[in-house]
């Protein structure tokens, strides 16, 4: 009985890792990296690129997420007049993951080796939604000789307490565990998704193509996964450190949240760290988790205003 199970559960397992592989190279071929690799601390760093000529915008994603987030709805509202940089964090989308990378302060400096390498001797307007709101205020914080201004998009800013963790994060972020767990991915998270997109948009309605447009299918690669699962398990204790640094920073901060955010609680994040530092609250009554898709007219429009400060230039 013992050898029938074995083999049966080994079958299991190598059935798995086959149709994980077969999911990477069908997604890659639909997502392909369309960037430049930018080598950061010995490892690369996917960067998109819109618009030509003016100051420079750099976009970073939240969790679950990639640099494709901004690509359709935020980024061609600014190129226009803006040099808008989008980088996959360590882990996602194309972007290489590095022992250490659930750290914020080592996203932060993958985010700051973007930016010496492409816009050299500038500063410039950060942009950063969720997770990408909690890695822009690092690396405000950590290189201010970088970093202008920051628009924050429902940013996750401070340590939330107890509970907040989703089960498979829980599961996929261990060593071993995680490393099977996120085989089983590709057969079930497309699907899953795919139907409950809509809930971080909550009470509008996603956008039609948010999951292709967004690249979404990207995220069930295993480790990919594994690399959101182990960003979002540290990332409360990460925030309880780096949160009481915030009243260091000295420049502006224009925050948009919504009132109908169910994935964060904007009390917490948006409240405690008006607290500590001054912010331009825009408060959205009818908006969820992604307000850069329903009010991107209104984001475009402060990083507009960041980015064209004199002062900030």
């Amino acid at each position: 009985m013992l050898t029938v199970f074995v083999a049966t559960v080994s079958a299991l397992g190598l059935g798995a890792c086959v149709t994980s592989m077969a999911y990477r190279s069908k997604v890659e071929r639909s997502y392909p990296a369309a960037g430049e690799l930018v080598s950061v601390n010995g490892s690369d760093v996917h960067v998109l690129r819109q618009g030509t000529s003016g100051p420079v915008v750099l976009m970073i994603h939240g969790a679950s997420a990639n640099a494709r987030e901004f690509t359709w709805t935020l980024a061609p509202r600014v190129e226009g007049d803006m040099r808008v940089l989008m980088a996959d964090r360590p882990g996602h989308g194309y972007s290489e993951r590095f022992d250490g990378a659930e750290q914020l302060g080592a996203q932060a400096r993958q985010m700051a080796g973007v930016l010496d390498a492409l816009a050299p001797g500038e500063k410039v307007t950060v942009v950063g939604h969720s997770f990408g709101g909690a890695v822009a205020l690092r690396l405000a914080l950590d290189r201010p000789d970088l970093v202008s201004g920051l628009v924050l998009l429902a940013p996750v800013t401070h340590d939330w307490g107890s509970g907040g963790t989703a089960w498979y994060n829980t599961l996929a972020a261990p060593p071993v565990l995680g490393t099977a767990f996120s085989q089983l991915l590709p057969l079930v998270g497309p699907t899953q998704v795919r139907g409950g997109v809509g809930s971080v948009f909550k009470p509008v309605p996603a956008p039609e193509g948010y999951y292709e447009n967004s690249a979404i299918g990207l995220l069930f690669r295993p480790e990919n996964f594994r690399a959101n699962a182990r960003d979002v398990m540290a990332l409360q204790e990460e925030l309880g450190a780096q949160s009481a640094r915030y009243p260091e920073l000295e420049i502006p901060i224009i925050v948009f949240s919504g009132s109908q955010d169910t994935v964060i609680s904007p009390r917490l994040h948006v409240g405690e760290l008006k607290k500590q530092v001054p912010v331009e609250l825009v408060a959205l009554p009818d908006e969820g988790h992604m307000p850069h898709h329903g009010e991107g007219e209104a984001v475009a429009a402060a990083i507009r205003r960041l980015a064209l400060l004199p002062e900030t230039r």
